[in-house]
């Protein structure tokens, strides 16, 4: 916390953000405004809802320095930033960015909120260090709308390719030791992100779906069609990585592309082939120079880091549980929560690195350094303080009872005739 204490105008706010840090590293089972001020010994949610909303503090400042966190004890250079998006279901239509769209969370169309992420994924660890929320064109066609949820007036509409793009420049201007970038196919398919990256000489394997426009020396065909015709010596068994179950092998192939620009570079199309089941994925490649099989595949394998990255921002610092509405407070929750999990992913890192533990051991993970952290901070509270908000809580919810109850009988019935 003391690498941000700068960005805070006042120390009450600067106070505050440690005490809402601390409880994102507790083992609450729920986080949101309630429950950190509760296990801060706050007698109100007051003082972190103003954190969030009113108080004075620059959370993209802050994220620049959980970037520079990141960088200094993970730096690697043949690190890959990884983007996605993730999304966190909501209800109603008030929360900034909301509406109903797909999400990967529900794996449906449901109403949800979205925002894409940038993670730096090096040899051992990776942590979260852009965020970048997707507000929908529903929004920036009402400025109404955008006015009452506070986002800034000049905020034009961008899809998830552009904003994956602002925050990879972003990252490679402020100097981040990265070789490449590695997406899905929202990213792949588009040319916005792949332009970007080839115009900076950076390398990239981005997943393209099966009918993905690819052109060879000899014409342009899909994905799909020039997977058909690799020869059976061509494919190669080759490990992604480790997951859970062990290594991650595949049948791999590689395809040169031809650039009809003639820009200096080397283009490929990888293609993965289950073992088991024949299922095949593609990935548009780039690089400005010639790469074997092997460091593609490598790169490939990365792009799982950032699920790994949300499951663990999820579940061990709440990142989806803001509860919040407002532009601004959505990006100081989050920003927050980041500064949490990479707090957790260095100090494993560390350990890792500084004390490997014995071989009847496993290496400490940030779920069980959260574990440790939590024993050795929580605050003990007396029973008066736990009464206390006993109190609020029933009160604030027999008000909001009250006020929906209000709010229903006060709508005009609607008449149904029955023919």
């Amino acid at each position: 916390m003391g690498r941000v204490a700068g960005r805070f105008a006042r120390v009450e706010p600067r106070r505050r953000a440690t005490a809402l840090v601390l409880g994102l590293l507790s083992d609450l089972p729920r986080k949101n405004c309630w429950t950190l001020a509760e296990h801060a010994g706050d007698a109100t949610p007051d003082g972190m809802q103003h954190l969030l909303h009113r108080a004075k503090w620059d959370a993209d400042a802050v994220r620049d320095d959980v970037r520079a966190y990141v960088v200094e004890h993970l730096a690697d250079d043949q690190a890959v930033l990884v983007v996605d998006e993730t999304g966190d279901l909501k209800k109603g239509t008030a929360t900034v960015g909301v509406q109903r769209q797909y999400t990967g969370t529900a794996g449906r169309i449901e109403n949800a909120q979205v925002a894409v992420y940038l993670v730096y994924s090096a040899d051992h660890r990776h942590a979260a260090i852009d965020r970048a929320l997707y507000v929908p064109r529903s929004w920036t066609e009402d400025p109404d709308r955008c006015r009452n949820a506070g986002i800034p007036d000049d905020l034009a509409f961008a899809t998830k390719p552009q904003l994956a793009a602002r925050m990879v420049e972003r990252a490679l201007d402020a100097g981040t030791p990265a070789r490449w970038v590695a997406g899905d196919e929202v990213y792949g398919d588009n040319p916005h992100l792949r332009t970007v990256l080839e115009r900076r000489q950076t390398g990239y394997v981005l997943a393209v779906s099966s009918t993905h426009p690819i052109t060879t020396h000899a014409w342009k065909f899909q994905a799909k069609t020039l997977a058909a015709r690799i020869p059976r010596r061509a494919w190669q068994r080759l490990s992604a990585g480790s997951g859970a179950k062990g290594e991650r092998y595949y049948d791999w192939a590689q395809i040169d592309i031809h650039d009809p620009a003639g820009r200096p570079g080397h283009w490929y199309l990888l293609v993965r082939r289950n073992r088991r089941t024949g299922e095949l994925a593609f990935y548009r490649c780039f690089s400005p120079r010639p790469v074997p099989l092997s460091e593609l595949v490598q790169v490939a394998g990365r792009r799982w880091t950032i699920e790994e990255t949300f499951q663990a921002g999820k579940g061990l610092t709440g990142l989806h549980e803001h509860q919040v509405r407002r532009w601004t407070s959505w990006h100081r929750w989050v920003t927050l929560a980041m500064l949490s999990h990479a707090f957790l992913a260095v100090t494993a890192a560390t350990e890792r690195r500084d004390r490997p533990a014995f071989d009847s051991l496993i290496p400490l993970t940030g779920n069980e350094i959260q574990h440790l952290f939590a024993a050795l901070i929580s605050p003990a509270h007396d029973l008066a303080h736990r009464l206390r908000w006993s109190h609020w809580r029933r009160r604030h919810q027999a008000r909001a009872r009250a006020c929906h109850y209000q709010r229903q009988a006060n709508c005009p019935a609607i008449e149904v005739r029955v023919p």
